[in-house]
């Protein structure tokens, strides 16, 4: 069925973007102070979809045809996770709130530019989208690794949107430690379960 590489895609996807950080941070303030709150969302989306889409049927692709490159994937893959997961618990043990006030109010090309760097300057971002989401989601067979990136690209448009349309609202939820908690055992248990499953299926 398509719908479980959608699903899969989305709730991988999901745990990967819903973390504090700098990102989410700046896209929550945008939201707050109403600055070019929407355009900096939408460009959060679409820098997401060309990876995770760049990542699911280049890098996937080229997995696919080297075996070798699959068990590199499968393990890297699963070590990725684990310890992902781990600085989830971790933080989930020492919780902090989200201080988007901390984000001085930047003009439009200024908005851009620091949304473009928070993106794409960071490591985790390549990892999380091309390496993480491009070879689990290329191993699926037929048309499901298109339905896998659909999956991953949903969970970020639904996600910013609601930092966004939602931010008002989320903000006294998201200065609180205790909901950041909630949220980071989410993302560890999520991240454990899927490399428990990689770590099944490279031992199978």
């Amino acid at each position: 069925m398509l719908v479980l590489p959608f699903l899969k895609g989305m709730g991988l996807g999901a745990s990967l973007i819903i973390a504090i950080g700098s990102q989410n941070a700046f896209v929550l303030s945008s939201a707050l102070r109403r600055q070019h709150a929407m355009t900096v969302a939408w460009l959060c989306i679409c820098i997401d979809a060309v990876l995770i889409v760049s990542g699911v049927f280049g890098l996937g692709a080229l997995i696919r045809q080297a075996p070798v490159l699959l068990d590199v994937a499968t393990w890297g893959g699963a070590l990725f996770l684990l310890v992902y997961g781990a600085l989830a618990f971790h933080r989930a043990w020492r919780p902090e709130g989200l201080n988007a006030g901390k984000i001085k109010t930047l003009s439009l090309k200024g908005a851009i530019l620091t949304t473009a760097a928070l993106s794409l300057l960071n490591p985790h971002v390549y990892l999380d989208t091309v390496v993480l989401l491009g070879s689990i989601g290329g191993q699926l067979p037929g048309e499901q690794p298109l339905w896998f990136a659909l999956g991953a690209c949903v969970a970020s448009l639904l996600w910013f949107l609601t930092l966004v349309l939602g931010g008002r609202l989320l903000a006294p939820w998201f200065q609180s430690a205790a909901s950041w908690q909630k949220l980071d055992v989410l993302v560890g248990v999520t991240m454990w379960i899927i490399a428990a499953m990689l770590i099944k299926n490279g031992l199978s």
